[in-house]
């Protein structure tokens, strides 16, 4: 089969993406071997090519926003047939065996691998995942749409979660990609107001068209104090503006595997009266199942720009350049 690998990690994606023949996986006890019909672009997948993210396994193929259908079961594995449509994202095994998995935290276990740096993903024909890490896909959304749905939609729904947004309260959005476009909407249909700050013009338009009440330039300040934000973009610098926009008592979550670093934080302008700074760490399956059952009942608009599998690195580029609208595709 055909694929890209991560053979030299660094700022030129272009030379660190190299186009490979390798040899098709087989399914491992209690796997699906999938055939791969879209794979999102995340932000992640750039961070391990430009090294940002110190690869985990030699030579490995990115991708973990993984739309297929499965070819083939291991021994052992249930939940689907061959033929099904299936979702494979970023959290690919835990040991369910330790605290935090006991404790339904399966996203802090130490053991935790991830599909496209521990382990290959979907820059390739085909691709292997768990059987009990797979995603049954609700249907009326083209396998184009739903694949950022499988992390950007994800680890965007628990940021949501994480940032405490009360019912009826004021959102702000920082950074305006694939996730955040995604999760504007839900909070938008759950009664928020959402107010986007980002520098791009194009980000700003369809933050507007999809409900926004505001959309400004990334340190603006917006209309009104936030109850809660969400800091996508992974800028640390964007840290101390976001704080400093939230009303007492307000909620950030930073969204991000990768963050540069944060300025110097004033306890008094930034931090007193009870605004909290939150990280977010992976997801569970439980966050992965909320959203595709959220995304099953109410019709997100993904705005997806299509790729061909085989301009995988001209993807990432264009992602690092902040030429992607919405969420970038690779189809094969």
């Amino acid at each position: 089969m055909r694929g890209w690998q991560v053979r030299a990690p660094g700022p030129d994606v272009g030379r660190s993406l190299c186009r490979a023949t390798m040899v098709v996986p087989r399914p491992a006890p209690g796997e699906l071997l999938v055939a791969v019909d879209a794979c999102g672009v995340c932000r992640t997948d750039l961070h391990v090519a430009m090294g940002d993210l110190p690869v985990h396994r030699r030579s490995v193929v990115p991708g973990h926003e993984v739309v297929g259908h499965v070819l083939e079961l291991g021994d052992g594995a249930t939940g689907f047939r061959p033929g099904d449509r299936v979702g494979v994202a970023w959290l690919r095994e835990t040991c369910g065996q330790c605290r935090y998995c006991q404790a339904g935290a399966e996203n802090l276990c130490p053991q935790s691998r991830y599909t496209g740096w521990d382990a290959d993903g979907g820059y390739a024909d085909c691709t292997t995942v768990r059987a009990d890490f797979a995603y049954a896909l609700p249907d009326g959304y083209s396998d184009a749409e739903i694949a950022p749905l499988l992390c950007a939609g994800i680890i965007g729904y628990r940021a949501l979660r994480r940032a405490e947004l009360p019912l009826g309260g004021r959102l702000g959005i920082y950074g305006f990609g694939a996730s955040a476009h995604l999760m504007a909407q839900v909070a938008l249909a759950e009664g928020a107001r959402v107010h986007v700050q980002t520098r791009s013009p194009q980000a700003q338009k369809l933050a507007l068209e999809l409900g926004a009440a505001s959309a400004g330039g990334a340190d603006d300040r917006p209309p009104e104090p936030l109850d809660a934000a969400i800091l996508f973009a992974p800028a640390g610098e964007l840290v101390p503006v976001a704080l400093r926009a939230l009303d007492r008592g307000g909620t950030l979550a930073v969204a991000g595997i990768y963050l540069s670093d944060i300025p110097s934080l004033h306890y008094d302008r930034d931090l007193f009266q009870e605004r909290t700074l939150r990280s977010v760490t992976s997801n569970t399956r439980d966050d992965g199942r909320a959203l595709l059952a959220f995304a099953a009942g109410h019709r997100l608009r993904v705005e997806v720009t299509p790729y061909p599998m085989a301009e995988a690195a001209e993807a990432l580029a264009d992602l690092a350049a902040d030429r992607v609208n919405g969420a970038a595709v690779l189809m094969p």
